[in-house]
């Protein structure tokens, strides 16, 4: 029992995790940081996300044995927002509430009088 316990020990500490910080600059408002931060939380391999949408960007950490960042940021891309160099998906993108879509498309978050 005891070679088991250590065996399964060994295997988990052998993971990696790698934290990147992306640029999104069409993240918007706080819509846009629970949209993607709930999605990335289902994504394989995604251990946390965190979306500052006054800067435009998106910390992910993730199991390098499970993802690397090139499908994290096609992730982002599928929720409809750009990620670094990785183009928003167009069908994706126009299913987003107006608050989360880019200034020149008529978003971005509500203008007060």
């Amino acid at each position: 029992m005891l070679a088991l316990v250590t065996g399964i020990f060994t295997v988990a500490s052998a993971q990696k995790a790698t934290t990147v910080t992306i640029k999104t600059p069409t993240v918007q408002c706080e819509s846009c940081k629970q949209r993607i931060e709930n999605a990335m939380a289902r994504v394989e391999g995604v251990a946390k996300t965190t979306v500052n949408f006054h800067n435009h960007t998106t910390k992910v950490t993730f199991w390098n044995e499970r993802t690397n960042i090139e499908n994290v940021k096609t992730a982002i891309a599928n929720i409809g927002y750009d990620a670094d160099d990785v183009t928003a998906d167009e069908d994706a993108y126009k299913r987003l509430p107006l608050c989360c879509k880019k200034p020149e498309d008529g978003g971005g978050p509500a203008k007060k009088n």
